[in-house]
């Protein structure tokens, strides 16, 4: 299964009208966080543990729906916490996608083929399940057994009963490329309509530190997992691939991605919460982000998530239409 075209249609529609508008800043996917209870408590993952006194709250679908159209993005990623403990969010998701919305479901897989009846196919949703490597690795990176045969059992499942499919991959230190590609090859051959990756990133809460790549480290890895000629449908932007391989270099545009919580927006971005606001557009004021990226906080030098580099990347091409040419020809 492939990207859907209308989403593209939808997502180049609404920047030549923000960029007509003269806008410069402006988000391009919403995050929407309904719940930060999990069923896992990865070690590389700070949400459990940052969140863990609000771990009862949950999001209205008034409030979520609130949020995404407050921020105005075409694109709905709804994360955690793990989502699909969220009792009503098969009606959330119903509601985004009425709205014209098209929405990630992002999900570490376990309750995702139970989950299946409550959702219905459609080219506005897509689960998003996150695997970092085949059975012994995943299992290891999560710090559980068995949740590498729960995960693929719900992936199987989802592409069985026509849903969309894609999946996400944290890189961490000592992740083992040579298993990351037969984790790809896997995926690809099954149909799965594309892989997100990303490297970790060093949350303040995260049980083990010493597993995140410095910046210089991530770059040798992609190197070697992002291979030319290996076939493998890549869902990241080939840019932003790019810039994971040290082939560019971009400044953070986290505020692409703004995030909202059962507190508030976050801010300064999906990373760094050291203030949630009201507001979404407290995140796009002019003077925020000249105090925060790499060279401009500490703890943003080792940074490359996609959540700020993206849609830094997107930007980027936008400024140069050369490069916006470049990411049409490689993302079609």
């Amino acid at each position: 299964m492939s990207r859907p075209r209308e989403l593209d249609r939808r997502l180049a529609s609404y920047l030549l009208k923000n960029l007509l508008l003269g806008r410069r800043r402006f988000p391009l996917v919403t995050i929407l966080e309904p719940l930060e209870a999990c069923n896992l408590a990865c070690p590389g993952c700070g949400r459990v543990r940052e969140y863990k006194a609000i771990w009862e709250k949950r999001l209205s679908i008034e409030e979520a729906v609130g949020a995404a159209e407050e921020a105005g993005a075409p694109v709905v990623s709804i994360a955690g916490g793990e989502p699909l403990l969220h009792p009503k969010i098969d009606e959330l998701v119903a509601e985004l996608t009425r709205r014209g919305y098209f929405v990630y479901l992002c999900t570490n897989g376990l309750l995702l083929k139970e989950s299946l009846r409550r959702f219905r196919p459609s080219e506005r949703l897509a689960f998003v399940v996150h695997l970092d490597g085949m059975e012994e690795g995943h299992d290891r990176s999560v710090g559980r057994k068995g949740v590498f045969k729960a995960a693929f059992a719900g992936l199987e499942a989802a592409l069985r009963a026509g849903f969309r499919v894609t999946t996400n991959t944290t890189i961490y230190k000592g992740s083992d490329v040579e298993d990351l590609h037969r984790l790809f090859r896997t995926l690809t051959e099954m149909g799965v309509e594309g892989l997100m990756v990303s490297p970790g990133y060093a949350y303040e809460t995260a049980s083990e530190r010493e597993r995140f790549l410095a910046r210089e480290e991530a770059i040798g890895v992609f190197r070697r997992i992002l291979e030319p000629g290996n076939g493998f449908r890549f869902y990241n932007n080939p840019l932003y691939l790019e810039f994971l391989r040290g082939e560019r270099t971009y400044d953070c545009a986290a505020w692409g991605t703004p995030t909202y919580t059962p507190l508030g927006w976050r801010k300064p971005c999906y990373i760094l919460a050291d203030e949630h606001v009201s507001s979404v557009r407290e995140l796009f004021e002019e003077g925020l982000w000249e105090r925060f990226g790499p060279g401009r906080d500490p703890r943003c030098a080792d940074c490359m998530m996609h959540s700020g580099f993206e849609p830094a990347a997107i930007f980027g091409a936008i400024r140069r239409p050369w490069e916006l040419l470049a990411l049409a020809r490689k993302g079609g």
